[in-house]
């Protein structure tokens, strides 16, 4: 007869699997949001550049300035969302790796009560057979006084 903690092990693997497997997807969404956050950040510093310099003074191109600075804040307000999308993608992730790590270690803490009962099941299982022993040896002794 298998014991509980071994009928359960299989379980406790494909726990520890899964939990790996959201480990793994976190720490590529943290990456991701950490590259999105750069970028964003390389944008904001790339505009605060081009708006400290000074281009041409005709009314052209002032005019072509602006429009440029425009797209930049355009592309900087969608940079900004992208990294907000991937700031809630994060959390959710998270979640899941939370869940997947406390499913594990439930698992692994029943597996181990399992196998300190079934320890102390045999422990008393042994000391009742020494006793046993002990208690057929006493008669022949008594009689061979």
């Amino acid at each position: 007869m298998t014991s509980r903690a071994t009928r359960l092990q299989p379980a406790a693997d494909l726990a520890r699997e899964r939990q790996e497997t959201a480990m793994q997807r976190l720490a590529e969404q943290q990456q991701r949001l950490a590259k999105a956050e750069q970028q964003l950040s390389d944008l904001c510093r790339y505009r605060e550049e081009y708006a400290e310099t000074s281009g041409g003074v005709t009314v052209t191109a002032l005019l072509n300035r602006r429009q440029f600075v425009e797209r930049i804040d355009q592309v900087i307000a969608q940079q900004g969302t992208e990294v907000a999308r991937l700031n809630r993608q994060l959390d959710h992730v998270r979640g899941q790796w939370r869940e997947a790590h406390a499913r594990e270690q439930a698992l692994s803490q029943v597996i181990d009560r399992y196998r300190e009962q079934e320890r102390k099941s045999e422990e008393r299982r042994e000391q009742a057979e020494i006793d046993e022993r002990m208690q057929h040896r006493r008669p022949a002794r008594e009689w061979s006084r």
